[in-house]
């Protein structure tokens, strides 16, 4: 799996943010209190009572690596890894204070991007032999987005536009306001650069004639049925990218995907993804 690198400063950040949140303002009282500042530990970090796909193992590295510098962290599977109930995931040597203290963030991180990991590759798998691919949206948890969807590519899902100023989408609202589709087309292309791609949502198979009639890079074909999908697919003839979105979710995937979309593009990836539970272990002995 070919998985893009995520920034380190934006990883630092969050989880310098995550531990400044869970450290307070006096530390881990309950380490320094019960556990003697030179006492050594060996810890695993293990998947519990259910399958998954791994995502965030840098993150969990780096709240270690902060906590506590000393610490050895060695993976043993990477970003993008099927892993079974059980399956042992990184150990983690060292000062048994520094790794206490950095535990719960790490799981944090882990076992929510695990969690979107696992639900997109369910998602994935269901849509497989066809041309379609599951894509995110930008309903994700405020700051981080960015960790979020590296956690829908690592399930084997394609990651939609990032924020507000990397793509132009033209949904419902702006057509209302803009006084139509071939309105709001003409000028998003008049306002944007060369390289800046236009989708538009259509909600009709009508708005959808007026989008072909004045060109676009991507229509997002809103709570459309199969049987619409289908013929909305026909009338695009490849001409852009069709995408299908709107009350999807895993039992109707295949009837959608058979359409000959393009694309289908989900909120409940990020949003309603279960955190996916993972634990820490301390090895006696």
């Amino acid at each position: 799996m070919n998985l893009p690198e995520l920034n380190p400063h934006l990883v630092e950040e969050a989880v310098r943010a995550a531990l400044a949140e869970d450290f307070g303002r006096a530390g881990d009282i309950t380490s320094q209190a019960t556990i003697p500042a030179s006492a050594q530990a060996r810890a695993v970090i293990a998947a519990r009572k259910k399958p998954g796909v791994l995502a965030g193992l840098g993150l969990a590295r780096k709240a270690f690596e902060l906590v506590d510098p000393t610490l050895r962290f060695e993976a043993l599977a990477q970003d993008g890894d099927h892993f079974a109930p059980g399956a042992v995931l990184a150990r983690i040597e060292g000062s048994a204070r520094g790794i206490l203290s950095a535990e719960r963030v790490a799981l944090n991180f882990l076992g929510r991007l695990c969690g979107i990991a696992t639900l997109t590759s369910h998602y994935a798998e269901a849509v497989a032999a066809t041309k379609a691919k599951i894509c995110c949206t930008r309903k994700t948890t405020p700051g981080l987005r960015a960790f979020e969807k590296y956690a829908v590519r690592c399930g084997g899902g394609v990651n939609h536009r990032f924020g507000l100023d990397d793509a132009v989408l033209i949904k419902d609202n702006h057509i209302a306001v803009a006084g139509g589709v071939a309105p709001a087309l003409r000028a998003a292309k008049a306002f944007v650069g060369h390289l800046v791609k236009i989708e538009i949502e259509v909600d009709t198979l009508d708005q959808l004639r007026e989008v072909l009639s004045e060109g676009a890079d991507a229509v997002l074909l809103d709570n459309m049925t199969p049987a619409e999908l289908r013929e909305a697919v026909a009338m695009i003839g490849g001409r852009m990218k069709a995408e299908a979105s709107g009350g999807i979710h895993l039992g109707g995937l295949r009837e959608v995907a058979e359409t000959g979309i393009d694309l289908i593009s989900s909120g409940a990836l990020t949003h309603s993804a279960p955190v996916l539970d993972l634990g820490l272990d301390i090895e006696i002995g």
